[in-house]
């Protein structure tokens, strides 16, 4: 698709002396807009929606401001270099995609957004709606400023009703709400990004949205990876760590696919099957000394079954050195369809098994590593494993 819009274009290249926003208004349909180093600052301006994106009642009206708007476009937009190609968005919503086909955004740094005092506005660095959006390699960063009169802050990458993202090799770090947060109607792929130091959930999958998770790196945060609603997600390979409250949670009527994570030393419990009409599958992962703070959302436990074991099956997992116990709400499962209890063995920094781990070749026998063998647990095991650092 990239090649495609590349070959396809008509090519701009935009100086910091340049208004950005007007570059943006301007741009025909398959241009690319290759923007260089530099710092480029947006006029907020005013922004009313009829729905609201996190609203029980959806026709809720809500105020905000935006930033640089991009609508009714299909571009490709990238910059010279992501840590020196920075965009300061003065804005909820900092980069606001609407009503787009496709749009490739890429190699630059989205900071600098201001909080709305509507608590129902969805701030974010990036929001997208009625959009097909690939964000690739895009710094999300330091969206700080809060407001005392509202809980929520600024997010990182938000999908709202009809957006389509691909989200792969980002760094959304320091803002003060969810990393990624996909509201009613939303789809996302979400790969290989390092999700850090923020307010509320790394990832959060809400409403009727769906989600593929894989080999992200989620850490920091309130809470780690959540479907709520009757959302689905797939979530493979990510490591999750050193949260305030769970590491993993489904709840509501959503359904939740998780194997091969690691989930350690979060604040209250690993994994939680929060709602008895929550469905999915718990295989393959290694849950490990989560519990050191005070409890607050959950138990400090491993796995916290609020659910029906029957329709949310645990297989071959490790469950290890959790505070208050590796299980609540259910019978010890060590032992019972190949769940285990041991020190995974792996290193701290970035959870690669040592050659004794007993993780290695313990998990699932119906899937298979890269290399052919039995899956290993954690987030180097089965067909989407992280690669060896």
């Amino acid at each position: 698709m990239l090649i495609l819009l590349l070959l396809l274009s008509d090519f701009m290249v935009v100086v910091p002396e340049m208004n950005l926003d007007s570059i943006f208004i301007s741009a025909k349909n398959m241009d690319t807009i290759f923007i260089e180093n530099g710092i480029y600052k947006a006029q907020a301006e005013p922004y009313i929606e009829k729905i609201c994106g996190n609203c029980i009642e959806p026709l809720t009206e809500v105020k905000t401001t935006v930033g640089f708007h991009i609508k009714n476009k299909t571009l490709v937009i990238i910059g010279e270099n992501r840590d020196s190609t920075i965009l300061i968005t003065n804005a909820g919503y900092g980069v606001l995609f609407e009503n787009c086909k496709t749009v490739y955004l890429s190699n630059l740094t989205i900071t600098g957004g201001k909080r709305s005092p509507d608590g129902n506005a969805t701030d974010a660095g990036i929001v997208v709606k009625m959009s097909k959006v690939i964000i690739h390699n895009v710094a999300v960063v330091n969206n700080t400023h809060r407001i005392d009169t509202v809980v929520v802050g600024i997010g990182g990458i938000f999908g709202r009703e009809g957006a389509e993202i691909y989200i792969k090799d980002c760094y959304i770090y320091n803002n003060t709400w969810d990393g990624v947060a996909l509201y009613r109607g939303a789809s996302a792929v979400i790969e290989d990004n390092i999700i850090k130091k923020g307010r509320g959930a790394g990832i959060g999958i809400t409403w009727d949205a769906n989600a593929l998770v894989f080999r992200n790196s989620i850490s920091e945060y309130w809470k780690g990876i959540g479907c709520f609603g009757n959302s689905s997600a797939v979530v493979k390979n990510n490591a999750v760590f050193d949260n305030l409250g769970w590491g993993i949670i489904a709840t509501g009527s959503s359904y939740m696919k998780v194997i091969n994570n690691v989930i350690y030393h979060n604040g209250n419990c690993g994994f939680a099957v929060w709602d008895s009409n929550a469905t999915g599958i718990f295989k393959n992962n290694i849950v490990a000394k989560n519990g050191w703070k005070e409890e607050w959302v959950c138990p400090c436990v491993g796995v916290w079954m609020n659910g029906i074991l029957k329709n949310f099956p645990v297989q071959f997992n490790n469950f290890w050195d959790n505070k208050a116990g590796n299980y609540q709400g259910m019978e010890d499962q060590t032992g019972i369809n190949g769940n285990i209890s041991l020190d995974p063995l792996f290193d701290k920094e970035n959870f690669v098994l040592k050659k004794d781990s007993p993780c290695i070749n313990a998990g699932d026998t119906l899937i298979i590593d890269l290399d052919g063998s039995r899956s290993d647990m954690g987030i180097y095991g089965g067909p989407m494993a992280k690669k060896r650092e």
